[in-house]
């Protein structure tokens, strides 16, 4: 028994140890090259999609009308597409974040395009919330949730036939001014940070 009990202690002892010298002196993957944990994506996919499963919301509360989708693509255009990808051309640099920030105008796979096959919940609650320690900001201090939901209801209907006005906001070179449309809307500026939505 008291061999047992030695050994727990040690085991206890130890692991913690040999993690806390792991990461001091050892080179755990902290860079973007370098090679994942085993198992790495598994383990943040878990929580992750718990959470989401339990905060997304379950409806959106605006229609994807074109005016909406026409915002969405010009607040896409200014806040998405440097990460994100435009129009059939994709980020110059979003391959090289980690993990890779999809390419949400690429389609892979059935006429899904970009997370058009995902329920525009969890979108929002991505666009609203950010994912830790992937390159995924919280957009809820830059816009407000109305602008969130356009361009949330944008990318839910990527692999739909979308407004000619929004097409050519979406297909102009990234860098490019966007060329006037006739009904183009304005991005409104989000309210100060700690004011009411």
């Amino acid at each position: 028994m008291k061999g047992f009990l030695f050994g727990l202690v040690i085991g206890v002892l130890l692991i913690p140890i040999a993690a806390i010298l792991y990461f001091h002196f050892g080179h755990p993957p902290v860079a973007v090259t370098d090679p994942a944990f085993p198992m790495e994506e598994r383990i943040v996919q878990i929580p992750l999609n718990a959470r989401i499963d339990a905060e997304a919301p379950k409806s959106a509360p605006i229609e994807p009308s074109a005016v909406n989708l026409q915002t969405g693509a010009a607040i896409y255009r200014q806040e998405c597409a440097a990460c994100h990808g435009l129009y059939l051309t994709d980020s110059s640099f979003g391959g090289s974040m980690y993990p890779d920030a999809p390419q949400l105008w690429r389609p892979h796979g059935n006429g899904v395009v970009g997370v058009s096959d995902d329920p525009p919940g969890e979108t929002f609650w991505k666009v609203d919330n950010g994912i830790r320690m992937s390159g995924m900001p919280s957009f809820r201090k830059v816009l407000n949730q109305t602008q969130e939901w356009q361009v949330t209801l944008l990318l839910a209907n990527a692999d739909k036939p979308l407004p000619p006005q929004v097409l050519t906001l979406l297909q102009q070179p990234l860098y490019a001014q966007p060329e006037a449309t006739e009904s183009a809307p304005s991005v409104v500026p989000a309210p100060a940070p700690g004011s009411a939505k």
